[in-house]
């Protein structure tokens, strides 16, 4: 276990040279910062992140490989979290902030939380020494993330040897330590809304869709009206530009149906939505082939997703339960919504494998109402150490010199 303060920002040969832990969260990877340690000024947080992922600090690269930093190349590996812990009612939590970089040019996008790289959050605190753990058994922190407001739950359980308990899941080979992650009111996270529209379904751009916002705002769509059967490997989705060029109008005019904002209120543009990486998700689904409740292709949306976000895991599955949605039309063997909370499984198909959710949710004269959503993710330590800051601007100098 880390002692944070010896964990700190430091100068050698020269160079500021920052902390951090590289970690995998389910199919994500990315870093994991410590608030106290990042200037105040957003813009030379940014400029900080940009230096340590490899990214533009200004402008487009086309073709830009990270090989200055520690992103690599699709949304998934360009995460960056800048956490803290917070008391609640006498108890520690942790709060958490996500940065969303992408490769290829310099704009950094805080609208959004990340469902995997969530996983790996209490990992990092316990490793840092920011939070203590019982002897053995279930440990539990609750987690406030404040690009949403959602609030999470992350549970590990320790061994009696001081290892922690293991799981498999899709899209990673072999066991890891292993993560249950509850959403807490999930209903809304973007738009204040179940259904951003007010509709089941809608048409836009000339198909119909579904726009559902439970953890994230998902644009869902029945594969079959692109040609298509969610069955695809996600590079063959991905060249044909045809079909993406379709699904990008898809979700831009989805985008401003649902009034989607950005983070400081106002409403995201045409342009905004056109070159988004993080919001609105997009699914393709079909019919299930391989034991689960449904298949889905997952972009992010700019580009598809190796397996499946839990995050628009959670909401594809609740979009199951809610009558007249493409996808209740679509899933099968959906267990029935009784007017008593209960747990509700859905099994979605993904190129990984199957993502398992559950749904705790009831139905009032004839409304889904959903209390929590869970799932569950693997995480681990990558590296940690200090990355050398090699081009560091003035400014960033100049915080450093105050800081130390």
């Amino acid at each position: 276990m880390l002692s944070l303060p010896d964990f700190h920002p430091r100068r050698r040969s020269g160079l500021i040279e920052f902390p951090v832990h590289h970690m995998r969260g389910g199919t994500s990877t990315g870093l994991l910062l410590w608030e106290p340690y990042l200037p105040p000024q957003q813009d030379l947080r940014e400029q900080l992140l940009r230096h340590l992922m490899g990214v533009p600090q200004a402008g487009a690269q086309p073709g830009n490989r990270q090989i200055t930093g520690l992103g690599r190349g699709p949304a998934t590996s360009n995460k960056v979290f800048i956490a803290d812990v917070e008391q609640n009612a006498g108890q520690p939590g942790l709060v958490s902030t996500l940065a969303q970089l992408a490769s290829e040019h310099g704009h950094i996008d805080w609208s959004v939380n990340c469902g995997n790289m969530s996983s790996a959050l209490q990992l990092w605190a316990i490793d840092t020494g920011l939070l203590a753990t019982e002897a053995s058994g279930q440990q539990e922190v609750s987690i406030r993330n404040t690009n949403t407001g959602v609030i999470t739950t992350s549970r590990m359980a320790l061994l009696d040897d001081g290892r922690y308990a293991t799981a498999a899941i899709p899209g990673v080979h072999g066991e890891f330590p292993a993560v249950d992650l509850f959403l807490h009111d999930p209903v809304g996270a973007k738009t204040g809304k179940l259904l951003p529209t007010g509709s089941a379904q809608d048409v836009v751009a000339g198909y119909t869709v579904s726009c559902v916002d439970v953890a994230v705002p998902m644009v869902i769509a029945d594969a079959a009206q692109f040609g298509k059967t969610a069955q695809e490997p996600i590079r063959e989705l991905e060249a044909d530009t045809a079909f993406m060029n379709s699904i990008r109008a898809v979700w831009v005019a989805a985008g401003l149906h649902m009034g989607l904002r950005r983070r400081d209120g106002g409403l995201m543009t045409q342009d905004e939505l056109l070159r988004s990486e993080t919001i609105p998700k997009f699914c393709l689904i079909g019919p299930p082939q391989a034991g689960g409740n449904l298949a889905a292709r997952y972009f992010t949306p700019q580009t598809g997703h190796a397996s499946l976000a839990v995050s628009g895991g959670c909401c594809l599955a609740a979009a199951t339960l809610i009558p007249g949605t493409v996808a209740h039309a679509i899933a099968r063997q959906v267990a029935p919504v009784t007017e008593k909370y209960g747990d509700v499984q859905v099994g979605i198909e993904n190129p990984a494998g199957i993502l398992d959710t559950t749904i705790v949710a009831r139905k009032v004269d004839g409304q889904i109402g959903i209390a929590s959503a869970a799932y569950r993710r693997s995480t681990q330590i990558l590296l940690r150490g200090h990355v050398p800051l090699y081009q560091a601007s003035q400014q960033l100098q100049a915080w450093f010199r105050e800081w130390s």
